[in-house]
């Protein structure tokens, strides 16, 4: 029943944009994308969320969740077949988590927490909150951005994942992206 929020094997470097809402994670990962002609994995809570708010006009409850991480993997296993280069992903399971973390009193779903633990990439990318917040029907929180920022930086040094920080505008940050993905890819010896 679990394995259904696992990984499976892929034959490429996994990049993950991580951060708070409207710090152009989206953005990004299409622009690298287009840059290594590869493939990006949109996140699937936006869609997700965005269809619940259109037919009952409710936002993200704990019980949307799991069915959220089941959707985010399930669309990261899929296209992780389609490249062999970079898979470049918009989110995350444990970017579901932090977001479980800060909505629902400190709380996360035992089964998300031990998946978002265990799948692993081999780096992010933490999207800093020097962009415009940009309002749609799913974004709420624009004054606590700040808080937020803290919460998956304080995740990433807690679980010791590998990361670069982005920050200024959409150019310096796809320069640093790409560098750090180079180095990936072509790692010197």
């Amino acid at each position: 029943m679990e394995e259904k929020y696992k990984q499976q094997p892929a034959n490429c470097v996994k990049v993950v944009l991580f951060g708070p809402e409207s710090t152009g994670k989206t953005t990004l990962s299409r622009q690298l994308a287009r840059y290594y002609n590869s493939v990006w994995v949109p996140e699937y809570a936006r869609e997700y969320l965005q269809n619940k708010w259109n037919n009952e006009r409710k936002t993200c409850e704990p019980e949307d969740l799991l069915p959220i991480a089941e959707g985010q993997i399930k669309l990261e296993n899929k296209l992780a077949q389609k490249t062999d280069s970079v898979l470049i992903c918009d989110t995350d399971l444990l970017e579901t988590k932090v977001y479980s973390e800060a909505y629902y009193l400190g709380s996360c779903d035992p089964t998300l927490e031990k998946y978002a633990l265990e799948n692993s990439y081999d780096l992010y990318f933490l999207t800093y909150i020097d962009t415009p917040w940009e309002a749609d029907d799913l974004r709420d929180k624009p004054e606590h951005r700040k808080e937020m920022f803290d919460a998956f930086h304080d995740t990433l040094l807690k679980y010791k994942k590998p990361f670069v920080l982005l920050k200024g505008d959409k150019r310096a940050r796809l320069e640093t992206a790409i560098k750090h993905i180079n180095n990936l890819l072509n790692p010197k010896e």
